[in-house]
């Protein structure tokens, strides 16, 4: 079939399996014309593996590591009606390429947050690998969660707390910017968001892997966090979203206690504000992207989700010294360009210059598009539009599969 973008809010509702194919390629190429990552982890289990910087993640450890891989994500099969979700199209092409490679892939489909995910997991590394796991990466984004145990549906919400807040947004199509004004949050609404984005799940991933004994001696678990500037903070670092990673960063400190007796440890990686499916929707922050591109790609300091990964492993969690740099608070700060004080001081200025006449050239909404509809393999380049695709496309080590 023919596929277009068919843009709904902030996601795009088609997506197009060739530009996901080579999105993909293009990553796993990037990496393979690295250094290798010589004292990289080799079983590596990616919870939240087919899009942004879990799926980046994967290709960084399998190519750049050699590591055998397991994913564990949520996407959506084509069908009659609709082609697959971006997620599905990313990983037939990550597992194709992993075969080739001769690398070891295989994926889970289902609700991550669900015991019975975290069952056929446990059971897929004990047939599959016996134990040994020493890299758990926990990269979920999702805007609800059923707890578990009680059945509780959570639906988190991005609010400020306390007071409410206005700024001024972008919508991304058109251009044009509007203040908006948030109600803040109430309590019960705090916490939601941190029973959906907080560390509860990871923390009872990493339960259920020790209680199985298949951790390996040293091991690392990494989950992904931002922070942000101060312009953001509002509706980010001091809203529903900042308890919930305050909540994250706790539980992180917790799990290496827990780790300690193996040696393990447990970081957050506080990363750089990309487009994402997830950063799309919140609001400010893609007219605070688009400024923050402009500025970076300047500086020549700009990165997509794939130089960041590969920094992290290679230059932070995986050094050829043993060594995790870290800030204070015991962060891994793989933000450290975006917020340099040069970076920030020219955004402030320009954030608040900001208007729908000028906005083509003082901020790069060109480049935010195109990485909006790359998510989805629209945009990309060397992608013939006009041809008629095939859109039902298998994933080939899949072992278990939910319907979404």
């Amino acid at each position: 079939m023919f596929i277009e973008p068919k843009i709904r809010g902030f996601i795009c509702t088609t997506t197009h399996p060739a530009g996901c194919f080579k999105n993909t390629l293009d990553q796993i190429k990037y990496v393979t014309n690295q250094h290798p990552i010589r004292k990289g982890p080799k079983k590596v289990l990616i919870i939240g593996a087919s899009t942004g910087y879990g799926m980046s993640s994967r290709i960084v450890t399998a190519f750049g590591a050699k590591a055998e891989t397991i994913g564990i994500f949520f996407e959506r099969p084509a069908d009659s009606r609709r082609t697959a979700s971006a997620g599905w199209y990313n990983t037939a092409a990550f597992e194709q390429a992993a075969g080739q490679a001769d690398l070891y892939a295989k994926s889970i489909n289902g609700d991550a947050f669900s015991n019975s995910i975290k069952d056929e997991t446990i059971d897929l590394i004990k047939r599959d690998w016996g134990g040994g796991v020493d890299l758990v990466v926990y990269s979920l984004a999702s805007p609800r969660r059923t707890h578990p145990k009680t059945g509780t549906l959570f639906n988190s919400v991005l609010k400020p707390i306390g007071e409410a807040y206005t700024s001024k947004t972008i919508d991304i199509m058109s251009g044009q910017i509007s203040d908006i004004h948030i109600d803040p949050a109430t309590p019960k609404e705090v916490e939601h968001t941190v029973a959906v984005m907080g560390g509860e799940d990871w923390m009872m991933w990493i339960d259920a892997l020790l209680d199985a004994k298949l951790l390996a001696p040293g091991v690392k678990t990494v989950a992904y966090s931002y922070i942000g500037p101060e312009l953001t903070q509002p509706i980010y670092s001091r809203g529903t979203i900042g308890q919930a990673k305050k909540h994250l960063e706790e539980t992180s400190k917790l799990l290496t206690q827990k780790l300690s007796d193996t040696s393990g440890q447990a970081f957050i990686s506080v990363n750089k504000a990309l487009v994402t499916q997830a950063s799309a929707a919140i609001p400010v922050v893609p007219l605070y992207i688009s400024l923050l591109y402009k500025v970076m790609k300047e500086k020549n300091l700009h990165e997509g989700c794939i130089e960041q990964m590969y920094r992290l492993y290679a230059n932070f969690l995986y050094r050829q010294d043993g060594h995790v740099p870290v800030d204070t608070e015991g962060l891994v700060r793989i933000d450290d360009w975006e917020m340099r004080e040069d970076v920030q001081q020219m955004v402030s200025e320009l954030w608040s210059e900001v208007s729908v006449g000028n906005i083509d050239k003082i901020t790069d909404l060109k480049g935010y598009r195109h990485d909006f509809y790359k998510l989805f393999g629209f945009s990309v380049d060397d992608i013939d539009y006009q041809n008629e695709c095939i859109v039902d496309i298998s994933i080939p080590s899949l072992v278990f599969k939910e319907r979404v």
